[in-house]
């Protein structure tokens, strides 16, 4: 596979693509801290109630069994017409929040040509 350098300044479509999985899956403990400090139960309640991880191509639960009817995509993304926004962008988890548009195959800027 090859790596593309990431460049920040790639504008994001508002695909969606890069929200394919629940972003319980991704929560980190600095991310729930986070929620714990700016009172975001309904988030945090949704993270317990998931309880999921994403490894390699599969989700699975805390004992380690794939998850088949796991969400394909964010619980908080939201779509408006052909774009999507998401509904807890200022808190989003730290992975979501560092990704760069067109860094990764999931992005269809990925495919274009760097300048």
């Amino acid at each position: 596979m090859i790596k593309r350098k990431k460049n920040k300044n790639t504008i994001c479509l508002r695909c969606g693509n890069c929200c394919h999985v629940d972003m319980a899956a991704y929560v980190t403990l600095d991310d729930i801290k986070r929620w714990e400090k700016e009172g975001r139960y309904d988030i945090l309640d949704h993270i317990r109630a998931y309880d999921v991880t994403w490894t390699k191509d599969r989700i699975i639960n805390e004992y380690g069994k794939h998850i088949k009817n796991c969400r394909m995509s964010c619980v908080y993304l939201q779509w408006d017409g052909l774009k999507t926004s998401c509904q807890i962008y200022e808190t989003r988890t730290n992975v979501c929040s560092s990704y760069v548009p067109g860094s990764t195959w999931l992005c269809p800027q990925y495919r274009k040509k760097p300048l």
